[in-house]
């Protein structure tokens, strides 16, 4: 037995006498009673057996070393009576008061060892038992933290802050006063190259260069991206020989940081590729420890432990598949961010006079969101876009129009009130007009010359050249008039009175029936009062809004993004309830479609040429939108935004 085991007995016990036979096996101690306060001696976390006279002995102060130490155990001595109970085993139990099991005063030795031995046994039991809680409640802990860094890890998108995080929580779980991160890149199809990325220091700040290099086994992190084995070294600058790889100390030597344990492990994939390497340096017992004097470091950087290495590499195959769900969420992002800009492209390409406006409206719309996300004052001050309503603003904008797939491009690029085809048939009609008034008049001037004389013939034929210069100077004025009023506005105009009286004209076709000059159909499309649509067309266009929210909700947008169709369909709703294609309600827009709404005229009025309209000046176009906020069609705050930040400068070429 261990001299490390002592068992005490109050000085002048009767123990003494019953204990003197084990002194070759225990460390006896004789200690004091303090007056019925305790004793005097410390365990100091030794096993300690207390042996005491049940009538003649302190025992309240031994009692108190037991409740104080879970190391102490207690055995009392008893008369011949408690003896016979000892000896049936019915006193070696704990009676509740600190007793651990019974003798006799003049127990035999066999019987004392045995029990003393049974007490040391039960001390180291109960300390195994502790010890095996205290295994049990770190590796709970540590599942516990692990499984919180697994959610943080798995719920953070940008891959600069995820990698930062894969870092400082290695370190933490290991202790690492510093560390290293690489990425495994692939350049071709048989080339791969490490990428130092990121790197953390507790202790010293110095810059930092993103670099590549090959990946060999002359240096850790790479012998560990190529392998996927770890690399755990109590002293980087004590590398066994026979190893390929070497430690590098420029880095020490140029920051005056010193290096010891240093532990490289690969984060690998649920494929067991390696994705990159961790590079974890100088553990710490205490990881809020500072290592800045040569002091504080020798007091407290040591080597990584096996537990450090289980820790870490689970940590890392958690960061792996982060990571890894990070680059395909990124890849994700870009597949459908190309997609959006191609299907954007592919409908402005429909009509060439639009180009680029939905990406203007987006950036508008985005710097108009930014600025009501800065704004601290008035109604929308508690307004707050996160990163992704950021995001859901942006798609909503760049994809408002995307339903104009679904619209007659006749329709879609009508630049004027009557089609082409309509407008030539009008021109070739006016010159049928003009050659039959030309034939009309040569064949009264032949009727002349064969029936009047010379001079009535010749006074007739000046009388009627000057008809036929007036007349054919009317037909020229209607006709320009007609090209006049074909021409779109962008305010209501009338005053077609004039167009009545030109369609009442007639004309007479080769068989001699007579025609209008113009058809009702065509009075009434140049009749029409503002723009180059009738109520048909105006529907028409106006539909592009339902077919956008049909094709949009058909995309299984996520739970972030989910409100994308229903700002995108509300960008024409106007606050007085006479927007389209719902009509709705103040309450019922959505802020960030009030907020395209702004965006989206501004830009119909100001950006290049319409087909329905010439481009109008900033300032008017402003102007024209006061008249909006005037008449409770646009939102009067947000516009006063959009004023005092300037969004509007944002997409005006200089």
């Amino acid at each position: 037995m261990s001299k490390d085991k002592q068992i005490w007995f109050l000085e002048r016990s009767p123990a003494a006498t019953l204990l003197k036979p084990l002194k070759e096996s225990y460390t006896l101690r004789a200690v004091r009673a303090a007056k019925g306060k305790g004793v005097s001696e410390q365990t100091d976390g030794l096993p300690v057996v207390l042996v005491a006279d049940m009538e003649r002995d302190d025992l309240e102060a031994l009692r108190e070393v037991v409740r104080s130490d879970s190391n102490a155990r207690l055995i009392g001595l008893v008369g011949d009576d408690a003896a016979k109970h000892e000896e049936r085993g019915e006193g070696a139990k704990d009676t509740g008061e600190g007793i651990f099991a019974y003798l006799p005063r003049k127990a035999p030795a066999a019987l004392v060892e045995r029990a003393i031995a049974a007490a040391f046994e039960n001390i180291d039991l109960a300390a195994r038992e502790r010890a095996a809680r205290e295994d049990l409640e770190r590796a709970r802990r540590e599942m516990e933290e692990l499984n919180q860094i697994g959610v943080a890890l798995s719920s953070t998108r940008d891959i600069n802050t995820l990698l930062k995080m894969i870092l400082q929580k290695s370190r933490e779980v290991t202790g690492a006063d510093a560390g290293s991160l690489y990425l495994v890149e692939q350049l071709g199809e048989n080339e791969r190259r490490l990428r130092f990325k990121l790197t953390q220091n507790d202790t010293a700040q110095f810059p930092f260069t993103d670099f590549t290099m090959p990946i060999t086994e002359n240096s850790m992190a790479g012998y560990v991206a190529l392998h996927g084995e770890v690399i755990n070294l109590a002293d980087a600058y004590a590398i066994p020989a026979d190893r390929p790889y070497q430690f590098n100390p420029k880095l020490d030597q140029d920051s005056g940081y010193k290096t010891r344990s240093m532990l490289t492990l690969p984060m690998k994939n649920a494929k067991g590729e390696v994705l990159g390497v961790l590079q974890l340096i100088n553990a710490k017992d205490d990881f809020r420890a500072k290592i800045g004097t040569p002091e504080a470091f020798e007091q407290a950087v040591e080597p990584f432990t096996g537990h450090d290495v289980r820790l870490a590499l689970s940590l890392g195959s958690q960061a792996a598949v982060a990571y890894e769900n990070s680059k395909l969420y990124e890849d994700i992002e870009t597949l459908f961010e190309g997609f959006v800009k191609a299907a954007v492209t592919a409908i402005e390409q429909r009509d060439p006079t639009t180009s680029g406006h939905s990406f203007r409206v987006s950036s508008l719309t985005v710097g108009l969101a930014e600025t009501v996300d800065r704004s601290r004052t008035g109604p929308y001050a508690e307004v707050q876009f996160t990163r992704e309503q950021m995001k859901e603003v942006r798609y909503a904008a760049l994809l408002h129009d995307f339903g104009k797939v679904g619209v007659r491009e006749q329709v879609l690029v009508k630049a004027r009130k009557l089609y082409p085809m309509q407008l030539d048939l009008v021109q070739q009609r006016f010159d049928y007009i003009r050659k039959e008034l030309e034939a009309r008049i040569s064949r009264q001037k032949l009727q002349y010359l064969l029936e009047k004389s010379r001079e009535e013939a010749l006074a007739q034929v000046s009388l009627l050249d000057e008809e036929h210069k007036r007349q054919l100077a009317e037909i020229d004025d209607y006709m320009q008039f007609v090209l006049q009023v074909n021409e779109p506005t962008v305010m209501p105009e009338g005053k077609f009175e004039k167009l009545l009286d030109i369609a009442s004209r007639k004309f007479a076709d080769p068989r001699g029936i007579e025609h209008d000059f113009l058809n009702p159909d065509e009075v009434r499309l140049l009749s029409i009062p503002k723009g180059s649509l009738d109520e048909g067309e105006r529907q028409e266009i106006e539909s592009h809004v339902i077919h956008t929210f049909n094709f949009l909700t058909q995309i299984p947008w996520t739970k972030e993004i989910k409100n994308i169709p229903l700002i995108a369909r509300a960008h024409h709703e106007k606050l007085n309830g006479r927007g389209y294609p719902y009509k709705l309600k103040e309450s019922d827009i959505p802020l960030q479609s009030k907020m395209m709404t702004i965006c989206d005229i501004f830009d119909a009025l100001s950006a290049s040429d319409r087909p329905y309209k010439r481009a109008v000046p900033v300032e008017k176009a402003l102007d024209i939108l006061r008249f909006s906020v005037k008449d409770s069609e646009i939102d009067p705050i947000l516009f006063d935004l959009f004023l005092e930040a300037k969004i509007y400068a944002l997409t005006v070429k200089r």
